[in-house]
């Protein structure tokens, strides 16, 4: 009985421990499993801010419009028109690119056709048509587009900053690498990503060219040009009858040319060739000739 009552207080002392370590145990595990959980999901705040980062941000452009037009005029002076809407280009900033003048009478030496080509900025354009229109005496017709590339210009944008952040992280690869081919490797990455780079570039130049100058393809006629242009049935009949006679004196002029060129070729190749062919032919009938008699002979005997 001295035994037990000694035992069973140690009994008791046991078992409360036991109880006290057990919960001290779930309170660490819970307290591991909170902060395994929150580092998760700091990790996973951490990522999300990197790849909001790594998202290309909204760019801010302005609208960008390409505008055109193609002007058909009538002047009465069309080098005069020529020369002033060419200074009204270089008032505006802008330039003449290109400028043609013809006659619309073969034999005539007026040059009453003029076409030529101007760009102005963008911003004048309105302005700048004005001021052409002013320099003829009829605006016989007018084409005026426009195209909006705003939104290709921002994707050329977005486009042109994936690939240098792609060449920055090829660069900085290419920095940590351990052998000669894995360099290579990079190397060859890095110029296909320099590549696509300039591409888009160039693209991107090309619009900014054509969204800050616009372009004015001008047709300048004076009115004698314009009716020989628009003239009747009869008057086309006689100049496809005039070029009709041209087109077949050219072409006897052509074979003129060709008998003159192939003269030299016909006396001291084709004809030395005749005349020994027609020697040795000849001969050969003689020959031929001349064994017949014999066998005629023959047979009389």
């Amino acid at each position: 009985m001295k035994k037990l009552k000694f035992i069973a207080p140690l009994f008791f002392i046991f078992l409360i421990a036991a109880c006290m370590s057990a919960k001290n145990g779930a309170a660490q595990l819970s307290t591991e499993q909170s902060g395994g959980n929150m580092s998760n999901m700091s990790a996973q705040k951490i990522s999300l801010e990197q790849a909001n980062q790594s998202q290309p941000s909204s760019i801010n452009i302005e609208r960008k419009i390409v505008r055109n037009a193609d002007l058909e005029l009538e002047a009465n002076a069309p080098e005069e028109a020529q020369n002033k809407i060419a200074a009204i280009a270089e008032s505006k900033g802008g330039f003449v690119i290109e400028s043609n003048q013809s006659s619309s009478d073969e034999h005539s030496g007026i040059r009453d056709m003029i076409t030529m080509t101007v760009r102005v900025p963008a911003a004048k354009f309105n302005e700048s048509l004005d001021e052409i229109r002013k320099t003829s005496s009829r605006v016989r017709s007018e084409n005026v587009k426009g195209e909006d590339v705003t939104e290709e210009f921002i994707d050329i944008e977005a486009r042109l900053k994936t690939q240098k952040a792609l060449e920055e992280q090829f660069l900085e690869i290419m920095k940590r690498s351990n052998s000669v081919q894995d360099a290579l490797n990079i190397q060859r990455e890095i110029a296909n990503v320099r590549g696509e780079i300039e591409k888009i570039e160039g693209r991107r130049k090309f619009l900014e060219n054509q969204s800050s100058l616009s372009t004015i393809k001008l047709r300048i006629e004076s009115p004698a040009a314009f009716s020989s242009n628009s003239s009747g049935f009869f008057a086309q009949v006689k100049q496809s009858f005039g070029r009709g006679f041209d087109a077949a004196l050219s072409f006897i002029l052509v074979l003129i040319t060709m008998a003159i060129a192939l003269l030299p070729f016909l006396i001291f190749i084709v004809l030395p060739i005749y005349l020994i062919a027609r020697y040795f032919t000849q001969k050969r009938r003689k020959q031929t000739l001349a064994s017949e008699l014999e066998r005629e002979e023959i047979r009389r005997e």
